[in-house]
């Protein structure tokens, strides 16, 4: 899979990102059903990492921004930030068609890196013990962030504009956290809960 790639003038490296034929047929077909006048291209983004793999958003924009990456393959023109490229060299986007799962799959060969090297180990057990639980009501806490004695986490999906989110946050996360690692003593959530939708919430912690 050949991929045309330009150089980053910030950080002088070189990001190459392609596409398979079923995922480059996807994108155009949704451009076609949308209607789109004119289309910069496929913004493929990091929006956030778990122990062991990254987050993605995907979408289609109007405009790239002037400090965007933009990758050609298969004929669809790839936008990618800054902050998400130097975690995207070598990856693959393919779309699979299938009764189990149908979506766009990111193949990424980088694994996330944490500064805090407890950072790992907190997020394996906000993915294992916390995440199992917020997600039966389509919420999901992610960890940001690890400062000496201080964690930081956004609260997403069904946690944002939660009634219950500071009792989740309370009760739930810091506790969990706080039993496998004694030397955390915050816990900060760093949501917007305003833009949030989901006023009721009941915590199975």
């Amino acid at each position: 899979m050949g991929a045309e790639t330009r150089m980053d003038s910030t950080n002088k490296e070189t990001t190459t990102i392609t596409l398979t034929e079923a995922a480059a047929e996807k994108v155009q077909a949704i451009i076609e059903q949308e209607s789109y006048d004119e289309i910069a291209g496929l913004r493929i983004s990091i929006s956030g990492q778990k122990a062991n793999e990254f987050e993605y958003a995907l979408g289609l924009e109007v405009e790239a921004r002037p400090d965007d990456l933009v990758i050609e393959s298969k004929g669809v023109k790839v936008l990618v930030d800054p902050a998400s490229f130097k975690n995207l060299g070598g990856a693959a986007l393919d779309y699979v068609d299938d009764l189990n799962a149908s979506g766009f799959r990111v193949d990424n060969p980088n694994q996330p890196t944490w500064e805090d090297p407890r950072a790992q180990e907190i997020q394996l057990v906000i993915d294992n013990q916390i995440n199992p639980s917020v997600a039966s009501h389509g919420g999901y806490i992610q960890l940001l962030d690890v400062q000496d004695e201080t964690i930081y986490v956004h609260m997403g999906g069904g946690c944002q504009g939660c009634g219950m989110a500071q009792a989740t946050l309370k009760q739930g996360v810091e506790r969990i956290i706080k039993d496998h690692f004694p030397e955390i003593n915050h816990v900060i959530d760093t949501t917007d809960h305003a833009a949030g939708t989901n006023p009721y919430y009941q915590s199975e912690f």
